[in-house]
């Protein structure tokens, strides 16, 4: 067991160093202007943005996470976070699509800058891991599926907040905002 948690543990480090800080620094940018964010990912992919939409919350950021009964309606100057592996997936391109049309910026965390979701998107940032599609430029993994993808943008994403919260946001200062009926 130890050597599959060192093997995890080094694929996850590799991808993490060759993800591109300007993108991580332009998503940053992006957040910090969105009038509000909005978050959706499928799957596992679309649980890392809730655990994202949450941090983005404690950090006093006006978020919601696109098909949860309290999502207000997107609108111009809004931000749609689009997670993506494959950078195809059906309903995320509909929904940026629409965001789009509504004039909302959309921005892409994805393994595929070739896909259908960047080409609309206005942002991206690619994190060089494996996805279940197993592409000829996807690193060698021990993970199934999209496994390494899903860990390695949960840490990115975290990343970004960190680097986006230098101003005055401690750990106290989220603390207020994290649930207190527990």
């Amino acid at each position: 067991m130890k050597s599959i948690i060192t093997t995890v543990a080094g694929e996850i480090t590799e991808v993490l160093s060759k993800v591109k800080e300007e993108e991580a620094i332009d998503l940053s940018q992006q957040l910090k202007r969105a009038k509000r964010i909005f978050v959706y990912g499928e799957g596992r992919s679309g649980l890392m943005g809730k655990a994202f939409a949450m941090r983005l919350m404690h950090g006093g950021f006006p978020v919601y996470v696109i098909g949860e009964t309290i999502t207000p309606s997107m609108d111009e100057g809004d931000l749609l976070i689009a997670i993506s592996g494959s950078g195809s997936t059906g309903a995320i391109v509909q929904f940026a699509s629409k965001a789009k049309e509504i004039g909302a910026s959309v921005f892409l965390v994805t393994t595929n800058r070739e896909s259908k979701l960047a080409s609309i998107s206005d942002g991206i940032m690619s994190i060089p891991a494996a996805t279940k599609f197993r592409r000829a430029d996807e690193p060698e993994t021990i993970q199934p599926l999209g496994n390494q993808f899903d860990q390695s943008i949960h840490l990115v994403l975290d990343a970004v907040i960190i680097g986006t919260l230098e101003d005055g946001n401690t750990n106290e200062t989220m603390a207020k905002r994290h649930a207190n009926i527990e």
